[in-house]
């Protein structure tokens, strides 16, 4: 699994715990919800760390916290 999967299916957990949809969790976050379906979305490549930052503002819980999971202790080497 890639960085941005890892990201992506970690805000989908976050979500679910917290029994959110991701149009909440942009209102929460202050985002716009196409920037939060942009990020699921598959097919894109690119998160900025500043809308992860934002996300987890809106979760309520910090980046060490965010990152600090095992969709990241199990990750591909992104360099081939």
């Amino acid at each position: 699994m890639g960085i941005k999967n890892a990201v992506a299916l970690r805000f989908q957990n976050l979500c679910e715990q917290q029994k959110i949809r991701p149009n909440e969790l942009a209102v929460r976050s202050g985002v716009t919800p196409s920037s939060v379906y942009s990020m699921l979305d598959p097919s894109r490549q690119n998160i900025s760390i500043v809308l992860i930052k934002k996300l987890c503002d809106g979760l309520d819980i910090s980046l060490k916290d965010f990152f600090d999971s095992e969709e990241f202790h199990i990750l591909d080497q992104e360099i081939l």
